[in-house]
């Protein structure tokens, strides 16, 4: 007990001279500020401070062929033609209609959303009644990037391109197929050939169409992004790349790193 008191004695006394011997400006020396801290700040991955995402907020840019119409939508419960985000179905809002050379699209923007529109820079810009609302901050960002892809999409369309690596493995682009009914008059189907015993014959999407610049490369055209790389996943979930030979179906820059193989 009398070793443990007089330990403790000296750590004591340098507290009291230190706290009565601090230089006017009240700052202690460099190398005894991490002791006497008295909250010490908890450790982070990263030394940047936190910031919020810039994309909800940032302009939209308008190409001179492209014409953006807002218009007040009636409830819609995910039937029709216009694109619903799953957290607005039953909501009444704006609907924003996007007409450019390859066609047109819809979509439903929230009631808490406001659009301005910019004459002087031909731009349009998002804004949130409640900025602080989490499930607003969400919504103002995915509703920015559903209008950059419709823009995009109606002047110069979405594209994919899959490359087909192994021996023996080619597409090609039929009007009729042996194991499926067509979905829609004039469907075309997409027949690979990637070494299975059976035929593999996919229907394109409405609105999607698909050519074959070599027997090895699959190039998928549209006007929404969303359908034109969920047909893509759907190709290339027959043969994904697997990371021994490199062989698979990959889908625009996609690439795999090589396993070294196993030697006994």
């Amino acid at each position: 007990m009398a070793a443990s008191r007089c330990s403790q004695r000296p750590s004591s006394a340098l507290q009291h001279i230190l706290s009565t011997s601090r230089p006017h400006n009240g700052s202690l020396p460099a190398f005894l500020v991490p002791a006497f801290t008295s909250q010490p700040r908890p450790s982070r991955f990263s030394t940047t401070a936190p910031t919020r995402s810039k994309i909800g907020r940032a302009p939209l840019s308008l190409p001179p062929e492209v014409s953006f119409t807002l218009t007040q939508a009636a409830p819609s419960h995910g039937s029709g033609g216009s694109h619903v985000p799953r957290t607005q179905q039953g909501q009444q809002g704006s609907q924003v209609e996007i007409t450019g050379p390859k066609g047109t699209m819809k979509l439903a923007i929230p009631p808490y959303m406001s659009i301005v529109d910019n004459a002087e820079n031909k731009t349009k810009t998002l804004s949130v009644s409640n900025a602080d609302n989490k499930a607003q901050r969400e919504m103002w960002g995915t509703i920015r990037a559903y209008l950059q892809n419709h823009i995009l999409g109606v002047s110069e369309g979405h594209t994919a391109i899959l490359r087909l690596v192994g021996v023996g493995y080619r597409a090609t682009i039929e009007p009729t197929a042996l194991t499926k009914q067509p979905a829609y008059p004039g469907q075309k189907f997409v027949s690979l050939k990637v070494g299975y015993s059976h035929p593999i014959e996919l229907g394109l999407p409405e609105g999607v169409t698909a050519s074959t610049p070599q027997p090895t490369r699959i190039l998928l055209e549209g006007v929404e992004k969303e359908v034109v790389m969920q047909f893509a996943a759907e190709i290339r979930a027959w043969r994904k790349p697997e990371p021994y030979k490199g062989k698979g179906i990959f889908v625009n820059d996609e690439t795999i790193k090589l396993k070294a193989k196993k030697i006994k």
